[in-house]
């Protein structure tokens, strides 16, 4: 009798040992994850405050931009090793390797060698396709600090050279001079290389169609699988305040140039053709050089160019599930707030400086001029205001990250510091769990 409990426990025992290991298995089996491809959006300098006031000028308080879409939202923390505000070149570089460093890094640490990969050489490397797109020069320091390395963000040259020998499938921006050598005259300008390197001959001969205009970016052919795009001398954006943008008689783009809509567009279109997935970084850098400007008027012009690339990419997501969007910027540049009284009057030039503060406070355009007209409100009401100036270049805070799409729910978090850019964008794209702080 004994023996026989003691036979059915271990039957009991070893059938719930077989329970539990085809349970376990069958976990085992569920904790597969699916890679998505993945698009960053990074509206350099863009906080809260200047996607308010982009709201009220284009669509009225009560409309939403594309940006306002996105359901997945966290509080973005942006410090440094060494500084609680960021610069871009270590904002990018954060985004790109997943690790603090010094307010001067390139790819580095303050110059030290990181001894890791960026997530983009990672992405090429095990076989994803990778696209970089920005309306600077696209060796600018959001975007170049993913595929090069170098002790000053001001070796353009250089910067360009790293990324075109790295091979992506796409690259999109400003920055023509730096692919050509000195005296040699290209379709924006003269090059500037030192080397004598022509970087757009070396393209072509490496299988990409290159392409100088917006035009030239529409006509694209159906069937290109590498693109490089270079829409200007320099940046595709001419950062002036508005002062200088009057006197000078200058647009706030270059005109011949795609918008980030478009280039967004383009890259997706070249990427979605690779199997394997894809990783896509897309910054607009109007935003942050104009608001460095304290433009608000070409700020928020530049804001709306970063909205329309949003909504490129988030009908991109609703079409193809299985890619994970976010959006987030490494700082708040200028730290534009809006001001508004009832009593504000439309028709009179407002005042030069807050009197309570002395902050800069512009109209519509420029210091000392009439306010802004938001868009009609829900009541039909175009409402007048300014924009007040807290600094003239990057400042902590006001800047949250938001995203759609595969595992958006889970890689979003309430609280993202700046490491999690890279930590969410890598589980996502090779179907990992992301790493926790």
């Amino acid at each position: 009798m004994v023996i026989r409990v003691a036979s059915v426990m271990l039957a009991v025992g070893a059938g719930a040992m077989m329970i539990g290991g085809c349970a376990s298995a069958t976990r085992s089996h569920s904790d597969v994850i699916a890679p998505a491809n993945v698009v960053f959006l990074h509206p350099d300098g863009s906080g809260i405050n200047m996607w308010a006031a982009t709201r009220m000028l284009t669509v009225g308080p009560d409309g939403d931009l594309a940006w306002d879409g996105l359901p997945h939202l966290g509080i973005y923390r942006g410090h440094l090793r060494d500084s609680l505000a960021a610069s871009s070149n270590a904002g990018g570089t954060i985004h790109a390797y997943g690790v603090k460093v010094g307010q001067e890094s390139f790819a580095t640490d303050n110059g030290v060698p990181l001894g890791r990969e960026s997530i983009a050489a990672e992405a090429l490397r095990r076989g994803k396709a990778v696209g970089i797109v920005s309306s600077a020069t696209v060796a600018d320091a959001g975007t170049g600090t993913f595929l090069a390395t170098v002790k000053s963000r001001k070796e353009y040259g250089e910067i360009v050279r790293q990324m075109l020998e790295a091979r992506p499938q796409v690259l999109l921006g400003g920055g023509e001079q730096f692919f050509l050598p000195q005296g040699v005259k290209g379709r924006h300008g003269e090059g500037v290389r030192e080397d004598g390197r022509d970087l757009l001959a070396e393209a072509r001969a490496a299988g990409y169609h290159v392409v100088f205009t917006r035009d030239e970016l529409l006509a694209t052919p159906v069937n290109t699988t590498r693109l490089l795009g270079v829409f200007a001398a320099n940046d595709t954006f001419l950062d002036m305040s508005e002062e200088e943008q009057r006197e000078k008689g200058t647009p706030d783009y270059v005109a011949t140039a795609p918008t980030y809509g478009e280039m967004v567009q383009a890259a997706l279109t070249v990427l979605r053709k690779h199997a394997s997935g894809f990783l896509l970084v897309a910054e607009e850098e109007g935003t942050d050089n104009f608001a460095g400007k304290n433009n608000a008027r070409a700020v928020m012009a530049a804001c709306k160019r970063a909205d329309d690339g949003i909504r490129v990419a988030h009908e991109f997501v609703k079409q193809n599930p299985n890619t994970f969007m976010m959006v987030a910027a490494d700082s708040d540049c200028g730290g534009m707030q809006v001001v508004s009284e009832w009593d504000m009057d439309p028709n009179k030039p407002l005042p030069e400086r807050d009197e309570e503060n002395g902050a800069p406070i512009d109209g519509a355009t420029g210091t000392g001029t009439k306010p802004f007209l938001a868009a009609a409100d829900a009541r039909g009401r175009r409402l007048p205001f300014g924009v007040a100036w807290a600094a003239g270049g990057d400042v902590a805070g006001a800047v949250v990250v938001r995203g759609d799409g595969a595992r958006a729910g889970e890689l979003i978090r309430p609280s993202m510091d700046n490491t999690d850019m890279y930590n969410a964008m890598r589980a996502a794209l090779f179907g990992e769990r992301m790493k926790a702080r």
